[in-house]
């Protein structure tokens, strides 16, 4: 399998839109992706229709545990949202564009805005499992970019400025929902790596250095994509274990997945308050519901 894209990538997106655009009432205005563990926000919409990735024509399927592989149409308070209960990722034997063909269809849907959400390694040793991370920027260590080959024209240019990856705005809408939540919500930069392995600790200590504070599988290629596409995105780790050689014990799944399930509350309402600053800052709240 090459890791270059068709040449029929746009109509396999188009088709995969057209899919998810019949059970929908209305068009998403943010499309969320929802990391390891942290797709019980989407049970909180109202209106729902829900889309399994596997009805949707070229939509690749999650195989980890903890992604539901499902995509939720419906609404939070008035505004309209598209919800990924789970993402693939390049460890997988994925090609870089078919990681980021959901944040595609996404904006060809109508998205305009991008809240991403996974599942990390806390870096800095004064972080603690159980945090919110705000991504204020990332390091792309993973050896790929999904806007690799041919460029679609359609869906944004050749060369694309990533000064702010994770839109100013929208990460000072996040401190105030923060605030208001009375959530603790650190800050810092998400290195995105290939995996599956866990990092050694002589990585981590690397990682330290080059500036990251925490670190995962993913997320990277669709945040990529989304500012190809000219999407405004915010992003959240939450983290649920400390990075190899921070403690001296081993790492596993199953702690990232009962971490995750612990500030499940956190982040539902974190998320919702997001939202609704987003919504405000784009004129979206003053516009009665479709």
């Amino acid at each position: 399998m090459t890791d270059l894209p068709p040449s029929d990538l746009a109509a396999r997106l188009e088709r995969a839109r057209d899919r998810v655009a019949r059970a929908a009432e209305v068009a998403p205005r943010v499309g969320l992706i929802l990391g390891s563990g942290l797709g019980a926000f989407a049970e909180t919409l109202a209106d729902a229709a829900v889309v399994p990735y596997t009805d949707i024509p070229g939509w690749p399927v999650a195989t980890v545990q903890g992604h539901a592989g499902r995509l939720v149409l419906g609404r939070c308070g008035s505004l309209p949202v598209a919800v990924m209960q789970g993402r693939v990722h390049l460890y997988e034997g994925y090609a870089p564009w078919q990681v980021a063909f959901p944040t595609r269809v996404l904006r060809l849907l109508g998205c305009r805005a991008l809240v991403v959400t996974n599942a990390a390694g806390a870096i800095r040793p004064e972080f603690t499992p159980g945090e919110l991370m705000l991504i204020t920027d990332h390091l792309n260590l993973q050896g790929a970019n999904p806007c690799a080959g041919p460029n679609l024209e359609a869906l944004g240019p050749r060369f694309f400025d990533m000064t702010h990856a994770y839109h100013p705005p929208y990460l000072e809408a996040a401190r105030m929902a923060a605030f208001e939540r009375e959530l603790t919500l650190r800050e810092g930069v998400y290195a995105g790596l290939l995996g599956p392995s866990y990092e050694t600790p002589a990585e981590i200590r690397m990682l330290r250095t080059l500036g990251a504070d925490a670190v995962g599988m993913s997320t990277v290629p669709e945040v990529i994509a989304a500012n190809h596409a000219g999407m405004r995105v915010v992003g959240i780790s939450c983290l649920t274990n400390m990075a190899a050689g921070v403690l001296e014990r081993p790492l596993d799944h199953e702690e990232v997945m009962q971490t995750a399930a612990r500030v499940r509350d956190d982040l539902i309402g974190l998320v919702t308050s997001l939202l609704a600053g987003i919504a405000e800052i784009e004129g979206w709240r003053r516009e009665a519901p479709a």
